[in-house]
């Protein structure tokens, strides 16, 4: 590992339900030389009275200032390790900063195109979207490998996501974001299916194509490998750090 005053900072960004409590594995398993943090987004703070009214772009602003408290400037940009629904937050960052990240890891998730949304017809009457019942969600996302203890704790842990984020369209302007080298960590899809699907146009990896410097890392797992891998994870983490290093 480089040491601890050069090697770039690094931030851990959960998908939906989940604050920085989904890390806890993975931050076990990386270097105790690492400046490394998890961030829980607005909206997903069990605490915050007005959390179901959070935004897109309180999470934006959430995370572009989890950022600059770890250190990240345009001479020391930071890696930003996103998962699964973070991608709509973290698009806005690379879009509004891509001066503040030196490498974006994509954790069975990738960017998202501007004008879209996860669930952009949400009814206005609906607030927030809790997590559904396991045998629901296994038909949207692969719980493979993550054992009993863990979605137990999923389970308990979970707080419901906030409807203004689901129904939000992303809204990017700059083309600069292209530029920030990417790693795509592919656990419930192939890397080959996720590149083929790229140049196929599918909606989903429609910005993949469209970046300037990717790689690809397959850890075959579920969608939640901090919990199924967290080891291999946080292996892989440390490895794309040092690269950009």
């Amino acid at each position: 590992m480089t040491d601890q005053l050069t090697s770039p900072p690094i931030l851990l960004v959960a998908g939906h339900w989940l604050g920085a409590w989904a890390w806890d594995d993975v931050l076990a398993h990386l270097s105790p030389d690492a400046r490394v943090t998890a961030v829980t987004l607005p909206g997903l703070d069990a605490g915050d009275p007005e959390r179901a009214t959070r935004t897109l772009d309180d999470q934006a602003l959430a995370i572009r200032d989890a950022l600059e408290s770890l250190g990240a400037s345009t001479d020391g940009p930071a890696i930003v390790v996103a998962h699964s629904g973070a991608n709509g937050p973290v698009s806005i960052v690379l879009d509004r900063h891509p001066e503040l990240v030196r490498r974006v890891i994509w954790v069975d998730s990738g960017p998202m195109a501007s004008g879209s949304a996860f669930a952009p017809e949400l009814p206005d009457t609906v607030a927030e979207l809790p997590l559904p019942p396991f045998d629901v969600l296994s038909q949207q996302a692969s719980l493979d490998g993550v054992d009993a203890e863990h979605l137990d704790r999923f389970r308990a842990r979970a707080v419901p996501q906030p409807a203004p984020v689901l129904r939000e369209q992303v809204v990017l302007t700059d083309d600069a974001r292209h530029a920030v080298p990417t790693t795509l960590v592919c656990c419930s899809i192939s890397g080959e299916q996720v590149m083929a699907m790229a140049r196929g146009g599918h909606p989903m990896f429609a910005e993949v194509s469209r970046l300037q410097q990717v790689d690809v890392v397959d850890l075959p797992t579920g969608h939640w490998p901090m919990w199924s891998t967290a080891r291999e994870l946080a292996e892989v983490i440390e490895t794309e750090a040092a690269r950009a290093h």
